[in-house]
């Protein structure tokens, strides 16, 4: 067993479990950051892309709101080129309360989050797809937010500010002594290598999974497992955020993100955090409610769909997740449970990542009796390309205007292949599942069923795999394409799904690719 030491350890690699390695990284720690998939596996990479200015909180969480507001500000300066700053429209419909939006105007001023109202028709003319019975319109300063590239950003600071991250390492067990945590036992899933950690102290920032892995160290968290479903549409039918001024409830969001839009999303109390079945009557909700904000939703294309699991946290609180509020909380189990060096965050949501990690590292810093300032309010992150803000076209105008000759691999997202071989040498790692969260390979109309192949030859070139290794990687992004697009497999969708089995199943015969010494079918076979 390879054993290493640390003073700091981080379980989990989505945007909390992140944003407190990097905190503790920049304070001085030696800090190791595990995660047993890839960054962002879990929630951070599972939600409807909103950077939320605390308007949707503002009556029914204040607290919430007033946390939102605040981070947006600080994000905005720390990680401008993950973040579109599209704007945010509260909409009031005709079937709407109209006391609501004097509540909700209310709760802006006093949460401090800026709201201006403007004429519907101003609202149409920037908007012409949204509903044209508006009755009143809010402008609120929300924005769209990629949270693969703020991850991968966060990760990149981590490590040249001399902190390490480690992927696909699982936590087995955690080590304790004398009633404190010392380290854990990980498997490393790529090389199945055992790895000792010890350490000085244990933070867990797995969200939906943080029961699981407080129960290693014999700690109780209970956290309620809210899934939302979201539906991805195969265009942008809006360029401003469009949310209905009503109490929060199911499919009452439209978010532009990248070169799609979200419909989103729903709330539903799930018991395992791994297995979460997308259900018809959640895609049908949607693409009604959806049609109330934007009417041409009816008739667009829906590309796909999924669902996240937030991990909220309210011991005793109501058994509607939709009532349970958004705001974290972070478990000193020394004071709670007698099990010192061993802290567990929960609770909260992207948007406020950096002040959950800002707090759990303050409590860190106490239990080590170091204390330290926070820098990560005025730290930018380092992004791969250097640029001010994120702009849509920027792929596009890259490719266009670049002298250098290059193929290009996947033509709904712009993805080259010179992008994919560095990608592939900087996260040895890295499999085509993650090439899809790093690059968006794959996430276009198509769904991968021109680029997944292209993709596949070049992995196999570059890495030298086993023929086996290579038909397991494809099959493995064929797999994970397929299980989004089934739930929406109707219509263009459907003809889509139809040319790509043909391509794969009767072209390519992937259902016959020898995969680790099996045949296996392709994951579509059963629609054929």
């Amino acid at each position: 067993m390879r054993k290493v030491g640390t003073e700091v350890l981080v379980i989990g690699g989505g945007s909390t479990g992140a944003g407190v390695a990097l905190d503790a990284t920049l304070r001085g720690f030696k800090t190791l950051l595990v995660e047993k998939g890839d960054l962002t596996h879990g929630t951070t990479g599972r939600y409807h892309g909103v950077l939320h200015s605390g308007a949707r909180y503002v009556v029914v969480d204040p607290g919430s709101a007033r946390e939102c507001i605040a981070e947006n500000r600080v994000l905005r300066r720390i990680m401008p080129q993950a973040i579109e700053d599209t704007g945010a429209m509260y909409v009031l419909l005709p079937q709407d309360d109209p006391a609501y939006a004097g509540a909700w105007l209310e709760g802006c001023e006093a949460a401090g989050v800026p709201a201006e109202e403007i004429a519907p028709n101003e609202a149409l003319r920037a908007e012409p797809l949204l509903n044209p019975a508006v009755e009143r319109v809010f402008r609120v300063p929300a924005a769209a937010c990629d949270s693969f590239d703020a991850v991968r950003a966060m990760a990149r600071t981590i490590r040249q500010q001399g902190g390490a991250v480690w992927v696909r390492h699982r936590v087995e067990a955690l080590e304790s002594e004398q009633g404190r945590v010392v380290g854990a036992r990980l498997v490393d899933l790529t090389s199945g290598e055992a790895v000792l950690v010890r350490a000085d102290l244990v933070v867990n920032a797995t969200g939906p999974w943080a029961g699981r892995v407080a129960a290693l160290a014999g700690c109780e968290v209970t956290v309620n497992l809210s899934k939302g479903t979201m539906l991805a549409y195969a265009s942008r039918l809006v360029q401003t955020i469009v949310h209905r001024c009503a109490v929060p409830g199911d499919g009452d969001i439209v978010v532009p993100v990248g070169t799609v839009c979200v419909i989103g999303t729903t709330a539903r109390h799930i018991e395992d955090p791994d297995r979460y079945p997308i259900e018809p009557s959640e895609v049908e909700l949607l693409v009604r409610r959806g049609a109330e904000l934007v009417p041409h939703a009816e008739q667009a294309r829906v590309l796909r769909a999924w669902a996240g699991v937030r991990p909220l946290y309210q011991p005793g609180g109501p058994d509607d997740s939709r009532q349970v509020t958004r705001k974290h909380t972070i478990i000193d189990h020394a004071r709670r449970d007698g099990i010192s060096r061993f802290i567990s965050v929960v609770g909260g949501k992207f948007t406020t990542y950096r002040q959950m990690a800002e707090e759990t590292v303050d409590l860190a810093c106490e239990k080590l009796r170091s204390p330290r300032p926070c820098r990560t309010a005025h730290t930018p992150l380092i992004f791969e390309e250097e640029r001010r803000t994120y702009a849509l076209g920027r792929r596009f105008a890259d490719l266009d205007g670049s002298t250098e000759p290059d193929e290009l691999v996947c033509e709904c997202e712009i993805v080259t292949r010179q992008q994919i071989e560095r990608a592939l040498d900087e996260n040895p790692t890295d499999v085509l599942s993650d090439l899809r969260r790093d690059l968006r390979l794959g996430m276009g109309p198509c769904q991968s069923a021109f680029c997944a192949a292209r993709a596949t030859a070049i992995l196999y070139e570059r890495r030298d795999l086993p023929v086996a290794d290579a038909n397991a990687a494809l099959l493995d992004l064929l797999q994970a394409r397929w299980k989004g697009v089934r739930p929406v497999a109707w219509g263009h969708t459907l003809r889509q799904v139809a040319l790509a089995q043909q391509l794969y199943r009767g072209v390519l015969a992937a259902d016959h690719l020898l995969r680790s010494g099996e045949t296996e079918p392709y994951p579509g076979e059963e629609t054929s």
